[in-house]
């Protein structure tokens, strides 16, 4: 009997595999105020939380509440920002979605109202304000899909800093590792073909091949649910059916 393989000790989600909470500051939402209140608030400091890529910013609001959001693009610390419905749409104000004009670039949006911000949160991205339908403002987010969302959900005026974060290359095995280890996620992944036979139901052999189909059953015990689960089809069918599906496109 082998031991157990990688994909079955992940699903158990062992502490090995859980993102750590050292190195977190405080939870990223908007501070709790009406869709019709305006606030002026003040950027304290700009911090950097380990495992977010985009840097956040502490701002402190006029009634004491401090709150810490993803920094924009060119936002410095010391300056003022508005939260509310008479805000102006400049970089850094927070406003909701029935207030901002069309084809204006925003990030950290509110799914739904009072939820803190949900979409568009990563380094160097934004979405656009497309239109305006009444109770609903369709957003046309990062990946070109168009979303409604609830017109009096709140977002932020401008990009999230830190875009060109992905274009440093990590030189080192072990930089990459500590990168990975700070979302949880596990570095590096060993193909199952490279493996010995008792480490994964693919290993083993003269030369590196499954040796048995790849497509498994929904219903496969922990040690063999690999590969293709419960696939509709596969194979080069499955490639011509795509490439006839796009050409009718």
């Amino acid at each position: 009997m082998g031991k157990r393989i990688l994909a079955r000790r992940r699903g158990k989600a062992g502490l090995q595999f859980l993102a750590p909470k050292r190195g977190k500051i405080a939870a990223v939402a908007y501070p709790p105020f009406g869709s019709t209140t305006t606030m002026s608030g003040k950027v304290e400091n700009i911090l950097h939380e380990r495992g977010r890529a985009a840097p956040l910013a502490k701002i402190v609001f006029s009634n004491g509440i401090a709150s810490y959001l993803p920094a924009v693009t060119g936002l410095l610390v010391g300056q003022e920002i508005l939260v509310g419905s008479d805000a102006p749409p400049s970089p850094g104000n927070i406003l909701p979605l029935r207030y901002i004009p069309e084809g204006t670039a925003v990030c950290n949006i509110e799914k739904s109202f009072g939820d803190g911000g949900k979409i568009a949160r990563s380094a160097g991205t934004s979405a656009i304000v497309f239109s305006q339908t009444g109770p609903t403002t369709v957003v046309k987010l990062p990946s070109g899909k168009s979303l409604f969302i609830d017109s009096r959900s709140r977002a932020t005026i401008g990009t999230i800093a830190g875009g060109g974060k992905e274009e440093k290359p990590f030189l080192k095995a072990g930089n990459r590792l500590r990168y990975m280890r700070s979302r949880g996620k596990v570095y590096p992944t060993v193909r199952g073909v490279a493996m010995a036979v008792v480490h994964h139901p693919f290993g083993g052999g003269r030369h590196q091949h499954p040796g048995k189909s790849t497509s498994t059953s929904r219903n496969a015990p922990p040690g063999r649910k690999v590969g293709h689960i419960a696939p509709r089809k596969t194979g080069r069918g499955r490639v011509v059916r795509r490439e006839e599906e796009q050409s009718k496109q």
